[in-house]
Order: C-alpha cells, then structure tokens, then sequence
C-alpha cells in the first residue's frame, strides 16, 4: 500500500524522536566506555591531555541529555577529577568544581526534588533533612558529596567554604549509614581526609581518621592504594609515626596497580608514594 504524504510526515515524525533516542543510548554507551577506559589508564599524561576533550563531549551529552542521572554524575566525577587530580591552576581547579558540583546537585534534584538546594541550610537543618535522603538516592547524594569535597580543596584558603566542612562530613556519615560499601568504600576515604586536615591542637581527630581508612582499606580489599597513600600521608605524618609511614608506602609501591576501575587512581599513588618517600628523611628529621 502507497503511504499518502502526510501519513509520511507522520510516521517521520514518530520515528525521529526514536532515531534520537537510539543514538542518545548509544552515545552514552560510548561515553560509559570512555569512562573506563581513562579509569583503566596507566599513563597519567596521556588522561591529563585527553580528559578535556572527553569532558566537552559529556558536556554536549548533558546538554542533548539534560534530565539523564547517570550522565550528570558521570560528568560530575570527572570535572571533579581532573580539577583536584590534574590541574595545577587554582583558579580553573575552582570554576572546574563549581561546573562538577552543579552536574551532581542537578542528578540529586531528579532523583529528590525536596532535597534539591540541601546544602544552603544552616547546619542544624542540614543534619535532619539527610535524614530524609532515601535509600535509592545513595549514589546521588555521594556524588554530590565528593564534588562538595573537590570544591572545598579548591576554595581550602576561603574561611567561607571551610565553614562547610561540618556539613560535608555530616554528609558523608549519612552516606556511611545507608551503604558504607559505595565505590569500594570510598565514604570513608573522604571521611578519613576531612577529619585529618586539622592538627589535634586545632581540632582534628587524627585517630579517627585512621579508622576511616583502615575500614576503606578494608572495603577494598587492599586494592585502593590511594587509601594507603592517604594513611601515610595523612596520618603518619600527623604523628610523626615514620616507621607506619615508610612501610605502607612500600606496600603501595609493590602493589599490582592494575585493578579495573582504580588503574589511573593507583598509578598516581605510587607516584605520589615515590614522592613521599623521597622526601621522607627531611620529613621526618629530629
């Protein structure tokens, strides 16, 4: 049967709009692909010269895309990378967290619409309304919560934004409560950094600390070497505790880097467990 013209036009008009879904669905597989393969790169240079391409192609995605989730988290984790991990220039590192924070408090207002601005509440309305986070917004909120912390190391010389540390730590301890086991227990990783960026004398908790990532050790099975790095670091340091410190380094430093989904990341560590080393003995001179 001959179609007439305008039952073509109508069947266009049916079809486009599936085209366009198929290929939406197809990018992002692409752009999941991509994800894992800068996730599973061993050269660090070759990710901190290609990433900015990536990104402006997740931005495009979220443009065409702009009520998708994933697509804003994902966009949200890298911008939120690659500004704390690669750039150099503080004040692109603080544009840069700016765009990674807005990409997760959009995939946080979707799946939460009542929880949307949750972060300009005075902090004693911010700790009840996490707990009306549901469980199925876990990955949101975590989201939004590791592009808050990569904001707060960026603006880490504005009294204002550190004035926000106490809610993203309350944050995370939420996170903690509805599944401590997300991203291989990384919750604790962020939790352990925050509570070691003071000295005891100013506050800190330095033992504390330690628990949060020995339990993200733990999580991960020993696979997350930035963990490791982190204890040393962060800890060891803190406590003068060099014995502690040398020998976790040299567990990094011989450690299999290769571990889907954390190659990039152990890579970096054992450059900066190398460097940590190196400078080790002025560190740590009586």
């Amino acid at each position: 049967m001959t179609l007439s013209k305008p039952t073509n036009a109508a069947v266009l008009l049916l079809v486009i709009p599936l085209l366009i879904g198929c290929v939406s669905s197809a990018l992002q597989d692409v752009s999941d692909s991509f994800a894992s393969a800068i996730l599973d790169q061993e050269d660090v240079a070759i990710v901190r010269e290609g990433l900015p391409a990536y990104l402006l192609m997740t931005d495009g995605l979220i443009e065409s895309n702009p009520n998708n989730a994933d697509l804003l988290m994902s966009g949200a984790k890298l911008y939120a990378f690659y500004a704390s991990s690669l750039v150099s220039d503080n004040m692109r590192s603080r544009k840069l967290t700016e765009k990674a924070r807005s990409y997760a408090q959009r995939a946080l207002c979707l799946k939460q619409a009542e929880q949307c601005k949750i972060d300009t509440l005075a902090y004693d309305d911010f700790k009840p309304a996490l707990d009306n986070i549901n469980q199925n917004a876990t990955n949101e909120l975590y989201t939004y919560g590791l592009t808050w912390a990569a904001w707060l190391q960026a603006h880490s010389r504005d009294w204002n934004a550190i004035a926000d540390r106490p809610k993203i730590e309350a944050l995370f301890e939420r996170i903690v409560d509805l599944d401590e086991s997300i991203d291989a227990g990384r919750v604790h990783y962020y939790l352990g950094l925050l509570r070691s960026q003071l000295s005891p004398a100013l506050g800190g908790k330095p033992e504390l600390a330690k628990t949060h990532f020995e339990r993200a050790i733990e999580l991960s099975q020993g696979k997350d070497l930035a963990v490791k790095v982190a204890l040393a670091r962060n800890y060891a340091r803190m406590i003068f505790d060099r014995a502690l410190h040398d020998n976790v380094l040299h567990e990094v430093l011989q450690a299999d880097p290769k571990v889907s989904g954390l190659t990039l990341s152990n890579t970096m560590a054992q450059q900066e467990a190398q460097h940590l080393l190196d400078e080790s003995s002025s560190y740590f001179q009586e």
